[in-house]
C-alpha cells in the first residue's frame, strides 16, 4: 500500500466487509431475543439500517470503478467470537440481554471510529459524494448508539449474585437469599 487512496479502499472494504457480518450477527440476536419483543425489535431495526449501510458503501466502489478486494474487518470479527464464546457458557436470558446490548454498543464505537476516519481520508481526496454517504452511515451509528446506550440503563439483572453472602461493613456475614432478592427485585422495577 503506497499511498492514501490505497489506504481509502482497503479501509472501505473492511467496513463493508463489518457490515456485512454485522447483518448476519443481528439476524441472530434478534432471533436469541424472541421472548424479548422490544429487544428483537430494536435489533431487527439495526439489521435493517446496517443493510443500507452495506449498500451506500457498494455504492462508493460503484463511484471509484473498483470492486471490493477480498478482506476480513478482524476487529468485528472479534466482537462477534467473543458475543459466541459468551453464549457457550449458557448465561441467564436477563444476563445475555445485558452482555448482547453492552456488545451492540463495542461494535457501534468501533465503527464511529471506523467511519470518522475513512470520512477524514475521503475529505482529503477530494472525494465528496463518498464523504457524504459516509457521513450519512456515521449519523446513523451516532443515533444507535444513543438508542443501545438509552436501552442499557433500562435493563437491570435479575439476580446481582449477592445471594449466597454478604459481607457488611462490621464485618460479620450474613447468609440467605431473602434479603438480598429483594433489594435486587427493588432495584430492577427502580
Amino acid at each position: 500500500m503506497q499511498n492514501a487512496k490505497e489506504l481509502f479502499t482497503h479501509e472501505l472494504t473492511d467496513m463493508l466487509d463489518a457490515e456485512q457480518k454485522l447483518i448476519e450477527a443481528l439476524g441472530e440476536l434478534a432471533e436469541d431475543h424472541a421472548e424479548e419483543p422490544q429487544l428483537q425489535k430494536g435489533f431487527e431495526q439495526h439489521q435493517k439500517q446496517t443493510e443500507r449501510q452495506a449498500e451506500r458503501l457498494q455504492q462508493i466502489f460503484e463511484q471509484l470503478g473498483e470492486e471490493p478486494e477480498q478482506t476480513e474487518c478482524k476487529g468485528i470479527k472479534g466482537l462477534i467470537e467473543e458475543r459466541k464464546s459468551f453464549k457457550e457458557e449458557d448465561p441467564a436470558e436477563d444476563i445475555l440481554s445485558i452482555f448482547d446490548v453492552g456488545a451492540a454498543i463495542k461494535v457501534e464505537s468501533y465503527e464511529i471510529d471506523a467511519y470518522t476516519s475513512l470520512i477524514r481520508l475521503a475529505e482529503q481526496l477530494d472525494m465528496s459524494k463518498a464523504v457524504k454517504l459516509l457521513k450519512q452511515n456515521l449519523k446513523e451509528e451516532q443515533q444507535t448508539r444513543t438508542k443501545l446506550e438509552g436501552m442499557m440503563r433500562k435493563l437491570k439483572p435479575d439476580n446481582l449474585g449477592l445471594e449466597s453472602e454478604e459481607i457488611e461493613e462490621s464485618g460479620s456475614q450474613r447468609r440467605g437469599p431473602a434479603s438480598s432478592r429483594g433489594r435486587s427485585r427493588s432495584r430492577k422495577a427502580a
